[in-house]
């Protein structure tokens, strides 16, 4: 289940390379480059995901992320996700799981959850996503608390 909306980012890909085959699987690694917010502090991110597509033309992605606010806090996130080609170009469209490291005490609750992401890619590799909190199997906050 989705809770509350953590953030949002807005930027460009800088970057793809293709990457050394493992048997017959070819990887990219794609860069990536933007602002937004997280928990109502603004960040820069930056990233990078390697990329491959499986059977069915499903893309698998795996990659790490660095957050950083001006005021010099600093989120260390790292996750995976599937997506579909959505058009041509890098169009593509992603669910995104995730976590987070921080000592950030602005951010510190990134370090306390589960994120859901949707990732939205544009042909001309402009890219846009929306990070939720995962509450888990439809526990209320309440039960949660109670479960710990």
């Amino acid at each position: 289940m989705l809770g509350d909306r953590l953030g949002e980012s807005a930027g460009k890909i800088t970057s793809v390379r293709i990457l050394p085959s493992e048997g017959e699987q070819v990887w990219l690694e794609v860069s990536f480059q933007g602002r937004g917010n997280l928990l109502g502090q603004e960040i820069t991110d930056t990233g990078t995901y390697r990329q491959t597509i499986r059977r069915g033309g499903v893309l698998y992605g795996e990659g790490h992320v660095l957050m950083m606010s001006p005021a010099g806090d600093l989120v260390d996130w790292v996750g995976g996700g599937v997506g579909r080609p959505t058009g041509p170009g890098y169009k593509a469209s992603f669910g995104v799981f995730g976590t987070a490291q921080t000592r950030s005490e602005k951010l510190g609750r990134l370090g306390e959850v589960a994120d859901v992401i949707e990732y939205e890619v544009e042909e001309d590799g402009s890219y846009h996503w929306t990070m939720w909190e995962w509450t888990g199997g439809g526990l209320t906050e309440s039960q949660a608390a109670a479960a710990q």
